[in-house]
């Protein structure tokens, strides 16, 4: 049985349906009680409800789990502590193999939720598990919050300069990659960054975008205080915002990006491009 932390979020949803379809056994873990729906649609019976930052609930989850796929909740500032409760709960169980769902280049310490992120895979380093780190890319998926806004006003706006080059990778991919890790042998000890082939302009993200849509996109640089008026009104929290400006500040003076060598010899194919993930994405919406 697998144990997937974070499971009714988009990366644990994703990664369910992969290890679903291979026919394996999933429990999930999820916060609140009405998320687990969302699981039993995907096909789980086996659901825990609670907070992965406590030691009782995660010890729970862990009993009988021969393997952990670990996701935090997106930019959480007790992350370090919370991957030091899943780790304990593993040893705990003696869980054979954790996974870890870190980031692409957590070495970066301008970005806190990276630097984070690192610290967590040098306690896994200490733990004596069988451990494998996950380091993916921004999800292609990203974009989709404001879809409607691309579709019907032709926009695409973005908090940093449309000069910014980046690597983007398919949430579908990385749900593939993480199955083959936590079902397959041989993945102990490695490290595996998952990122897409292509390094692109916020330009020729829109380029693409009108390409797919048949219809005129246009790249806009939106204001720093619009967005982060727009983060709070949506909930984030103090260090949620600080954090993803950081993030944007960086992205827009280096660009972010990698190779997807070894992304590709995962999951035995190239990774999908950004152009074949809009023609899904036009594809598949345009059906209903």
């Amino acid at each position: 049985m697998i144990l997937i932390t974070g499971a009714a979020g988009k990366t644990g949803q994703a990664v369910i349906g992969s290890l679903v379809a291979r026919g394996q056994d999933v429990r999930g873990l999820v916060r609140r009680r009405e998320q687990a729906l969302l699981l039993e649609q995907l096909g789980v019976e086996d659901i825990v409800t609670g907070d992965m930052g406590d030691q009782v609930t995660m010890n729970q989850a862990a009993v009988e789990a021969d393997a952990i796929y670990h996701i935090c909740p997106n930019v959480h500032p007790q992350e370090v502590a919370i991957g030091e409760t899943a780790i304990r709960a593993a040893q705990a169980a003696g869980v054979r193999r954790f996974v870890y769902h870190s980031v692409l280049h957590p070495q970066i310490e301008a970005m806190p939720h990276h630097w984070q992120k690192l610290r967590v895979e040098e306690k896994l380093f200490a733990s004596g598990l069988a451990y494998t780190i996950i380091q993916p890319a921004a999800y292609m998926q990203n974009v989709l919050a404001n879809w409607d806004f691309i579709v019907n006003d032709g926009v695409y706006t973005v908090p940093y300069a449309l000069e910014t080059r980046l690597s983007m990778v398919d949430l579908r991919d990385v749900a593939e990659a993480v199955a083959a890790v936590l079902v397959e042998a041989g993945h102990e000890g490695a490290t595996y960054e998952l990122c897409g082939a292509e390094d692109l302009s916020q330009y020729e993200i829109a380029q693409l975008m009108a390409k797919h849509l048949g219809r005129e996109v246009n790249a806009e640089v939106m204001a720093i205080d619009k967005w982060e008026r727009q983060a709070r009104r949506a909930g984030l929290s103090d260090y949620a915002v600080d954090t993803l400006l950081k993030m944007f500040r960086y992205y827009e003076r280096y660009g972010f990006w990698g190779n997807s060598r070894v992304f590709g010899w995962l999951i035995g194919r190239s990774p999908v491009t950004f152009e074949g993930f809009l023609a899904r994405t036009v594809r598949d919406r345009n059906h209903f």
